[in-house]
């Protein structure tokens, strides 16, 4: 391993196709010139177009393996992907900050698979903002950030409303107004990232990259402003790499 690279885990699912998940982030990582580790939260059975079936890691067992990774290591940022639950969550961030609580952490808020097999039901607000405000950023798309309000059903006004807590990069490609752009809430500032081209083919696990770009970023001491300018970039290079679903990864 080379003492010059900075060390970044992914704590996500299993995607046999490599399009999201932990080999997603992997290939990420390394594009970016950063050392991966990887804790996986459990095994999908899926393509890019289908999910078949999903199988939970046990909560201990990837508690543990996080005790081993941090006391050997100096992991400079998180990237968190799947989870069967809140509380589930929870103790992962808890034990992040309790292990390194300098790491900066990043939850890709996936809820559901496109093929709308559901991850996580946010059920507990309460819970919710106790463990936002342990982390650094949360990635949601239009569709997602709904689920962070009981009563609000504008994305912007949750947006904003939750990044008293932590910042959100809200994902602009279900903007229903301007497509593919995103909006960055720091809880002081707004910052609009517009799309260079919007000639871009949709790809299976394009958020899984953009969130483990942006740890990369981080991880390498970019600010949160320029570590999700410079994912973007990266995201959109990916999505026109072909016309699968499955991405090439390049810098």
């Amino acid at each position: 391993m080379s003492e010059n690279r900075s060390f970044v885990l992914t704590i996500a699912g299993f995607d046999p196709s490599g399009g999201a998940g932990v080999l997603a982030d992997i290939k990420t990582f390394e594009q970016h010139h950063v050392y991966g580790f990887a804790v996986n939260t459990g095994n999908t059975i899926q393509t890019e177009n289908q999910f078949f079936e999903m199988e939970w890691t046990d909560q201990a067992y990837v508690l543990k393996t996080l005790d081993k990774l941090f006391k050997n290591y100096s992991i400079k940022a998180v990237k968190i992907g799947i989870v069967p639950s809140l509380n589930y969550l929870k103790d992962i961030v808890f034990a992040i900050k309790k292990l390194s609580p300098k790491t900066k952490i990043v939850w890709d808020t996936v809820l559901k698979s496109t093929t709308e097999f559901r991850f996580i039901t946010i059920d507990n607000q309460t819970l919710l903002i106790e463990i936002v405000e342990q982390i650094d950023l949360i990635t949601p798309n239009y569709n997602e950030i709904l689920q962070f309000s009981t009563a609000e059903k504008n994305p912007n006004l949750i947006a904003h409303d939750v990044s008293k807590h932590c910042a959100v990069l809200l994902k602009g490609g279900h903007n229903p107004l301007v497509i593919g752009v995103d909006c960055l809430y720091t809880g002081k500032e707004i910052f609009r990232l517009a799309p260079n081209t919007t000639l871009v083919f949709e790809k299976h696990g394009s958020g899984c990259v953009l969130s483990s770009a942006i740890t990369a970023n981080l991880a390498l001491g970019q600010d949160l402003k320029t570590a999700c300018f410079n994912a973007k970039k990266y995201i959109e290079t990916y999505l026109q790499s072909n016309q699968t679903k499955l991405g090439y990864h390049h810098v």
